[in-house]
């Protein structure tokens, strides 16, 4: 109930009257039955400006770091999530992936639709990075369709550690869905996985245009984070007396 007030009355309206978004390709998402929508993530409204836009329910993963903030931020961040619809999924440990597998087919069971970014986390940068196999390992064991989705505009909405977005046009697009019914079977095939998670990864990367980077986000951005760390630090100099 108060996934559809926020969709109609509360938060939707609100975004498409700052972002504007323009949509193509909303017809290649199913009107009725599962399948996952597989996009690129550029940035923490993106959550929200998908689910505006479809004419359709859908679900996503989140991670369970939205759910257990602290303070009253974190109630509120962990509340909206909740009353979304929307479910934690804990990152950590080594059963990490294989409980978001389990939500995301329980989703895909009950005949809806499933948001996933297969990068794993927000792009730092605006660019495309390496999917993880989680999105092959459910189309293929739930036989369904993947849609590929590209928002664009929303990194320079609002970019990583900026609260309040710019005022910036947005488009979403969706591409034909994926059928990987050839493969049924085989979702223990690690090749396969690869090769299914690739095929989604480049179709995204046609709709958005981004430029591609063959490693995992996360490592990148750990990478980074650890350049940046051990930079010796300047201090200016005292004044001459």
């Amino acid at each position: 109930m108060f996934y559809y007030l926020l969709k109609y009355v509360l938060l939707g309206p609100l975004l498409r009257l700052v972002f504007r978004p323009r949509t193509e390709g909303l017809d290649n998402v199913p009107a009725s039955g599962p399948a996952i929508v597989a996009g690129n993530h550029l940035s923490f409204s993106d959550h929200f400006l998908m689910p505006a836009i479809l004419r359709r329910r859908i679900t996503f993963l989140a991670k369970a770091e939205y759910f257990t903030g602290p303070g009253v931020k974190g109630r509120l961040t962990a509340f909206f999530f909740r009353s979304a619809g929307q479910i934690p999924v804990d990152r950590s440990g080594k059963d990490a992936g294989r409980a978001a597998i389990r939500e995301g087919l329980g989703v895909l069971r009950r005949g809806e639709l499933l948001g996933i970014y297969p990068e794993g986390t927000r792009s730092h940068d605006g660019r495309l990075y390496k999917g993880k196999v989680g999105v092959a390992v459910m189309a293929l064991e739930a036989g369904v369709p993947v849609v590929p989705c590209a928002m664009i505009g929303t990194f320079e909405a609002q970019p990583p550690g900026k609260v309040v977005p710019n005022v910036h046009p947005v488009v979403i697009r969706f591409g034909k869905p994926l059928d990987f019914s050839r493969y049924a079977g085989m979702e223990n095939e690690k090749a396969v996985l690869r090769a299914v998670t690739d095929e989604i990864m480049y179709a995204i990367l046609t709709l958005s245009e981004q430029e591609y980077v063959d490693r995992y986000a996360a490592v990148v951005k750990a990478e980074q984070t650890a350049t940046e760390n051990t930079k010796p630090r300047r201090f200016p100099r005292a004044p001459l007396s």
